[in-house]
């Protein structure tokens, strides 16, 4: 056999060789990685489960305290104790992960731990990409082995990708997070635009190694390929962040068409080399999300079905300034939902496409506290509380008894349902919800709640609920703290009847302290303290009196002008001016004991303010070491995350 003969038969032997390595890992490769990821989903969800068990289970008993309230209200005393050394590495932890950011621009914001998981997640897919891709000959990345397999890999994620997208997926499940939390939409958004550019390392190679043997547009799966591609790269585009802000609804649409577009298309592509089994579960977890939503759409809104029973949702749309809308409707007997949940509002005659849904947080209370309350009252006798309850909700109708949202103005649907709340009148409403968890405050001793403008929808029924569950000896809270920035006095008016009633709710172990900042122009207290029922010449007497134009009423003249007015009350402060976050920050903490929460609801900016004033010093391990609060941050921004 002469050595020609022999180099081509090594090289017909060295061939399927090749071939049957590249075949066997480009099907290994994406399981392994899917077991990672599985493992770290469960390790997530094991952290995350245990966190919220140990603040059900683990909450320490009150009984001496609620018995004296002068216990309640003491301070206690701070001592080095070496037993809080876990808690003050627990404390380093969040801090870290959670407060340390890299910002960019005004509005763009990466914590730590979401900068970790990227930078973990780019890594770790691009390592089974292109690791063992040396060929039987020595040479070291050889294309035909990372060309196919980073295809592979990309197509393997869209499960996951998808299941992120919806609202009711597994992962919201074992991990206790859900999908309306910033951390998912985050990771969501991050893991289509690293698998987009894995797509195109994949796309780039196959033009390199196919085009010199065949007419490269020929086929129909490649076809399929590249408008597959160019439909995820579109779509990668449009989520960026000022196009998200400034054209949501252009975002909802084009979103849908592409990614419909996307999985059709890869599907047909992925047949050629039968790995559709990555593809059609992304349809089956998207239909799955689509008939879940139906139904609930069906049972909350069953009256609009062809049903008897049950009321309709047609609901009340009120323009409470230039850019706010207060939607109300009757609260039915059979939708429940918990503080700083969301629902999903369905409006055909405003929105562009008849099932088109938006999100916005339910910012009334659903509890029957207050009318137990009314019940134990003898007959015949006048409630000063039913009178201080029925507010401008509309219709006499408390707040605890009808389902609220308050609805920032912007462009698009918010500025068609503005149109409809001028013309006034009814509104077909169809809900879907209620999404997402509530943070269980009961374990913590101190609650702090900052909201600025429709902010307020999740941390007014956050206070309330606070409130009752210290009425009901559930809650360990002594004190907490409510914090609400706004433009114009006049949007006290949303809540103040229903903060009187809960200030006069509170137990008396229970500190409630109110602090209003307006932060319009320093005139604006005035009208607002007439608004009240105070003449122009005590109102002035009062804003002279007060060096930083805070408005301090404590029972006294202004009660006695005013039982009803919410600035009568002492726990109440309204200033002009921005809230100095740090500052009143670092106060609480400097002031509390045990476990802290600060829960925040408002812009960028403001979420910005707070992470920085919880960061070491505020939040050392010293000062945990010391007595000092072990303290949580919740964030709810409202901004386009």
């Amino acid at each position: 056999m002469d050595a020609s003969m022999e180099a081509t038969i090594l090289a017909a032997a060295k061939g399927p060789t090749d071939k049957t390595l590249r075949v066997a890992r480009n099907k290994l490769y994406p399981m392994q990685a899917w077991y990672c990821l599985g493992l770290f989903i469960f390790i997530v969800g094991v952290f995350q489960w245990a966190s919220f068990l140990h603040s059900k289970f683990a909450r320490k008993r009150r009984t001496s305290v609620d018995a004296d309230p002068e216990l309640a209200s003491a301070t206690p005393i701070r001592r080095f104790s070496i037993r809080r050394l876990p808690v003050a590495i627990t404390n380093i932890y969040r801090v870290i992960a959670f407060r340390w950011t890299l910002e960019f621009g005004k509005s763009y914001t990466l914590n730590m731990a979401e900068v970790f998981v990227t930078m973990a997640y780019i890594i770790f897919l691009y390592v089974w990409a292109f690791i063992d891709t040396t060929d039987l000959e020595g040479h070291k990345l050889d294309l035909t082995y990372w060309c196919n397999r980073a295809g592979t890999l990309a197509a393997s994620q869209f499960p996951l990708i998808t299941a992120l997208g919806t609202k009711n997926n597994l992962v919201s499940l074992v991990t206790g997070v859900s999908y309306d939390k910033s951390q998912l939409n985050y990771v969501h958004r991050m893991m289509a635009r690293v698998v987009m550019v894995l797509l195109w390392v994949h796309a780039g190679s196959e033009v390199i190694y196919e085009a010199p043997f065949q007419p490269y547009l020929q086929y129909a799966w490649l076809r399929c390929g590249i408008v597959a591609i160019v439909a995820l790269t579109l779509l990668c585009f449009v989520s960026l962040r000022p196009i998200r802000a400034n054209a949501y609804e252009f975002f909802f649409y084009v979103h849908f068409a592409m990614v419909l577009t996307f999985l059709i298309c890869a599907y047909f592509h992925a047949q050629y080399d039968m790995m559709t089994y990555w593809i059609y579960p992304c349809f089956a977890i998207w239909g799955l999300d689509r008939f879940i939503r139906v139904v609930r759409l069906v049972v909350f809104n069953h009256s609009y079905f062809g049903f008897r029973s049950g009321s309709t949702l047609d609901a009340t749309t009120e323009l409470l300034s230039d850019d706010f809308v207060r939607l109300r409707f009757h609260r039915p007997s059979h939708f429940r939902w918990t503080p700083g949940q969301t629902a999903y509002l369905i409006m055909p005659h405003v929105s562009r496409l008849p099932f088109e849904a938006h999100p916005f947080t339910i910012a009334s209370f659903d509890s029957n506290l207050f009318d137990s309350i009314e019940e134990q009252k003898p007959k015949g006798e006048k409630s000063t509380e039913t009178s201080l309850a029925e507010h401008a909700l509309g219709s006499s109708t408390p707040f605890w008894k009808e389902v609220v949202f308050f609805i920032n103005v912007r462009e698009g649907f918010t500025a068609r349902l503005k149109e409809t709340a001028l013309k006034g009148g009814k509104v077909k409403v169809f809900v879907d919800g209620p999404y997402g968890p509530s943070p269980d405050l009961g374990s913590y001793d101190t609650s702090i709640l900052i909201a600025g403008g429709s902010g307020v929808s999740y941390t007014l029924p956050t206070l309330l609920d606070i409130i009752e569950r210290a009425r009901n000896g559930k809650s360990d809270c002594r004190r907490v703290v409510f914090i609400w920035s706004i433009r114009d006095p006049n949007h006290i008016h949303w809540i103040d009847e229903t903060l009187i009633r809960a200030l006069q709710l509170a137990p008396p172990h229970l500190t409630v302290s109110i602090r209003i900042h307006v932060t319009g122009a320093p005139a604006t207290i005035e009208p607002l303290a007439r608004a009240y029922g105070e003449d122009a010449d005590d109102a002035a007497s009062i804003q002279d009196d007060s060096r930083s134009e805070i408005v301090e009423l404590e029972s006294g003249k202004a009660m006695e002008k005013s039982k009803d007015s919410l600035l009568a009350i002492d726990a109440v402060k309204v200033e002009n001016g921005r809230p100095n976050l740090p500052a009143m920050l670092k106060e609480e903490v400097d002031m509390a004991t045990g476990r802290m929460s600060v829960s925040v609801c408002g812009s960028q900016a403001v979420a910005r303010s707070v992470r920085r004033a919880l960061r070491f010093p505020v939040s050392s391990p010293s000062n945990v070491m010391n007595g000092g609060p072990s303290v949580t941050l919740h964030v709810e921004s409202f901004g386009y995350a």
